[in-house]
């Protein structure tokens, strides 16, 4: 017996797929286990169960426990595979505090993350002097300013802590921190991360907030500098100020904010300038085109699900036109919101098949993306044998009342021709199995499946059961039901 982990080093919050061969000879069935997610039981085929895919999470040697069970559930075999996590890498969290005159002490907390802030969810703590807590919620790395109920003096300290949400994975560890309770002070400045990236000659939105002993400076003037040349914006009601910058080199760039206040504001701001934000403008990119492995055998005259992932500097390009070359015709088909362009390809010949995909990218994209070729790959086309699965169309809609466990559910349908009864069947969705059903004695097995936000965007499924030892698949589209709800 031997358990397979791919890969065996693995970032905290990155995929990994764990298999097993060599069960014993009376397992059917084998049961995953890893940390605190949910176990996975698949079945076991000719001394082989797998993959079961599971996101990694801590650091350090990770244990993934499996169990073998006979037809009866009895445990017949067990055994444990080890994946080495690599921890997520250390942000920050920056807080300052405020006191206006007569008021309460607001503290204003801003978070960093070199992995991104959309994973960063959950409680930032405040511990007060004596020990009494403020929470404020974090959503996606943002954290609103919070009042602490009292107005601290000088020279007082207040410890920042932040916890995850349940179930998240935050890209960066981040530490707790002790804040010095300042003096009352007079405007603040603060340049915000840019996101996403900067490209040569690509106009780059700036922001800054402007406050004023904690409270946010509207109508100020604000002037960033850093770029082919300064530009002047206003703040708005909440003290933010956004513009836009272009930069004309690659390499290193230093964007500043420098801030007049109105007439009558509280405090005087003329000239406060922010601290510097350091970026790096990369040159103009072209496209990046990656066809994704083809799930499933693939079998001659039998449609085959292909896909490929657009982007252009890191970010999905949406409305792209891809062709998709190496089946017995062409085909052309429009990247969606995530990048992902989905076709179908049927190939008459049984044998070796390279597949390739060109892109076309809309106007108006930062990238030079016209008549990219992705690097090709290869698939194994066999002859037309055995059982065949066909998936239903399938639609989503919003899964209510909240809070539930998914955002949205869809009923996903599979039908096993010639029909056979008791065969398990898999379902995934953008690559990620969602669960799996069993076929009735009409050989259709029926999955109400939990899709996350980024599965819904997906446009399709696949479906996987294995017959008499041979592997089939099918793929079924996948819309948004009317009405969503």
């Amino acid at each position: 017996m031997a358990v397979i982990i791919v890969p065996t080093t693995v970032a905290a919050c990155q995929p990994f797929i764990v298999s097993v061969t060599g069960a014993p000879g009376t397992a059917t069935q084998a049961v995953f286990t890893y940390d605190g997610a949910p176990t996975q039981t698949l079945p076991v085929v000719a001394g082989v169960a797998g993959p079961a895919t599971f996101t990694a999470v801590g650091s350090g040697a990770q244990t993934v426990s499996v169990v073998y069970l006979d037809a009866t559930s009895a445990v017949v075999g067990a055994e444990n595979g080890t994946v080495t996590v690599t921890p997520a890498p250390p942000g920050t969290l920056t807080t300052t505090l405020t006191t206006p005159l007569g008021g309460l002490t607001t503290a204003a907390t801003l978070i960093t993350c070199s992995g991104g802030l959309l994973s960063i969810n959950g409680t930032l703590t405040y511990t007060l002097p004596g020990g009494v807590t403020v929470t404020a919620t974090v959503i996606n790395g943002v954290v609103v300013p919070t009042s602490l109920g009292v107005a601290l003096t000088a020279g007082q300290t207040v410890g920042v802590s932040f916890t995850a949400a349940a179930g998240s994975c935050p890209a960066c560890t981040l530490a707790p921190i002790t804040v010095v309770v300042p003096p009352v002070l007079t405007c603040s400045v603060v340049v915000q991360p840019v996101v996403g990236p900067v490209v040569v000659g690509q106009p780059t939105s700036v922001s800054a907030v402007v406050t004023c002993n904690g409270l946010p400076v509207s109508g100020a003037s604000v002037t960033f500098t850093g770029g082919a040349v300064p530009v002047t914006v206003t703040t708005n009601v909440v003290g933010i100020a956004t513009g836009s910058l272009t930069f004309n080199t690659a390499g290193p760039a230093t964007v500043t904010a420098t801030v007049t206040a109105p007439a009558g504001a509280e405090c005087e701001c003329t000239g406060v300038v922010s601290p510097p934000l350091t970026i790096t403008v990369g040159a103009q990119t072209s496209c990046l085109v990656t066809i994704q492995p083809v799930v499933g055998p693939v079998v001659v005259g039998q449609p085959t699900s292909v896909s490929a992932v657009v982007t252009c500097n890191g970010l999905p390009v949406a409305g792209a036109s891809v062709t998709f070359t190496g089946g017995a015709a062409p085909v052309t088909v429009t990247t969606n919101a995530a990048g992902i362009a989905t076709g179908s390809l049927t190939f008459n010949t049984a044998g070796p098949a390279t597949v390739t995909a060109t892109v076309t990218a809309p106007a108006g994209t930062a990238c030079a993306c016209t008549g990219v070729v992705s690097a090709p790959i290869i698939i194994t086309v066999s002859g037309q044998t055995g059982p065949t699965l066909q998936a239903s169309p399938a639609c989503w809609r919003i899964n209510l009342p909240f809070p539930v466990p998914h955002l949205f559910t869809a009923t996903l349908k599979a039908t096993l021709t010639p029909a056979q009864a008791g065969v398990t069947v898999t379902f995934f969705v953008s690559g990620l199995p969602v669960g799996t059903a069993v076929t009735n004695a009409s050989g259709v097995a029926t999955l109400n499946a939990g899709l996350s936000l980024l599965q819904i965007s997906a446009g399709n499924y696949t479906a996987v059961a294995t017959v008499g030892g041979a592997t089939i698949q099918a793929t079924g589209t996948l819309a948004p039901c009317f009405p969503p709800v």
